[in-house]
């Protein structure tokens, strides 16, 4: 799922790293080799 916006959050499954994002770029967040997942909150 790529980036669209200041702020939003993504997980990793495989190890639970969290992520915030501070600046949008547009590109896939990647962790352990597979697409982190948008969390809401």
């Amino acid at each position: 799922m790529a980036v669209k916006s200041l702020g939003e959050k993504y997980k990793c499954n495989v190890c639970g790293n969290e992520v915030v994002v501070t600046k949008v770029g547009g590109g896939e967040l990647v962790c352990c080799g597979k697409p982190m997942e948008k969390i809401e909150g």
